[in-house]
């Protein structure tokens, strides 16, 4: 049976030390260590058989997606907007180190429905803006090529619980989609029918950005 791999790849850290959620938000670009993970995506994409590649047009996913392109030059990028940020109403706003905007009462009315959920785009919008991405990608890429997909912590997430069946609430702390990390999706016949993942800048990774969910990386 022919495959197709599509990787998701979440970009790397931004420069933000105030932790806005900066959303959909123009202007956000990579940090010195965001640009470091980014070449390390770009190593570990360095000799494989890419065959498309499609990005966010978001400035931080185009950051991160420069070094695998440099590798492989042949190949245009296709930016494409469904696999960009998710949609969330506290776009702009100051959380702090601590998140401390949500214990605001003037934030609780968003936060009624985390199955939805109330403060942002519903997972299942997200789900079938990534699935029909996925989709594109792997026809682009062809039967046995790869392609890559430069994109977002909760879109990557939510393709990936998609994909395997299991329900989109979740506790953001337990998203295993870390920055510059890559979610490989096997494709056959239109299905996914694999996930792998690894982190090809684990070293990199703040400490704290592993222990606790926090806006603005």
């Amino acid at each position: 049976m022919a495959t197709t791999t599509v990787h998701l790849v979440r970009h790397g850290q931004v420069e933000n030390p105030q932790h806005v959620l900066y959303g959909r938000l123009p202007n956000w670009h990579l940090s010195e260590l965001g640009r470091a993970m980014a070449a390390r995506v770009g190593e570990y994409f360095d000799g494989a058989p890419l065959t498309h590649l499609r990005c966010s047009p978001l400035e931080r996913a185009q950051e991160t997606m420069a070094p695998i392109a440099e590798r492989h030059s042949e190949l245009p990028i296709t930016f494409d907007d469904r696999v960009i940020e998710a949609g969330n109403i506290f776009e702009g706003q100051v959380f702090g180190p601590s998140n401390d905007a949500l214990r605001h009462p003037s934030a609780w009315r968003h936060l009624l429905n985390p199955f939805r959920p109330s403060w942002g785009e519903p997972y299942r919008e997200i789900a079938d803006r990534m699935r029909a991405a996925v989709h594109d990608a792997a026809e682009a890429a062809g039967e046995g090529g790869q392609a890559v997909i430069v994109s977002h912590q909760l879109p990557i997430w939510i393709a990936r619980l998609d994909a395997e069946g299991r329900p989109f609430f979740h506790d953001p702390r337990a998203r295993q989609c870390s920055l510059a990390s890559v979610t490989s999706l096997t494709v056959a016949e239109g299905t996914v029918i694999r996930v792998a993942y690894t982190e090809p800048a684990a070293d990199l990774l703040p400490q704290s950005s592993s222990r606790r969910f926090r806006v603005g990386l």
